[in-house]
């Protein structure tokens, strides 16, 4: 595992949000519930961001496009693209159905540090 230091922990306040540029990669961290998320920031679905997805009470993160769910922990899929009515399904269809790519995160010595493969 490659660690790489992306922000101080000062930079990223509970409940807040930042996209990173790690080796080529958008990730977007979140300071969810005490915990600090990464994510890829853009949907598996058709690769849109995922900067502005709302986050749910039961740790998972909705792409804002066509509302694909997705688990913080895992990157498992939990709904794959149901917006909007009628359609959303076959817009599914556009594209495989993917887990969002999740990284290890942690925060030492007042740094917050992604892992990368």
């Amino acid at each position: 595992m490659n660690w790489i230091k992306v922000l101080t922990q000062d930079e990223l306040p509970p409940q807040e949000r930042k996209v990173v540029k790690v080796e080529q990669r958008a990730i977007l961290l979140l300071h969810h519930d005490n915990q600090i998320y990464a994510v890829e920031n853009s949907c598996p679905h058709l690769g849109l961001p995922m900067r502005k997805g709302k986050l749910t009470e039961d740790g998972a993160i909705i792409c804002p496009f066509h509302r694909s769910a997705f688990d913080l922990r895992t990157g498992n899929i939990k709904e794959w693209s149901p917006f909007p009515p009628g359609i959303g399904k076959v817009m599914g269809m556009m594209s495989k159905e993917k887990a969002l790519a999740v990284f290890p995160t942690r925060v030492d010595e007042g740094s917050i540090w992604v892992g990368l493969q």
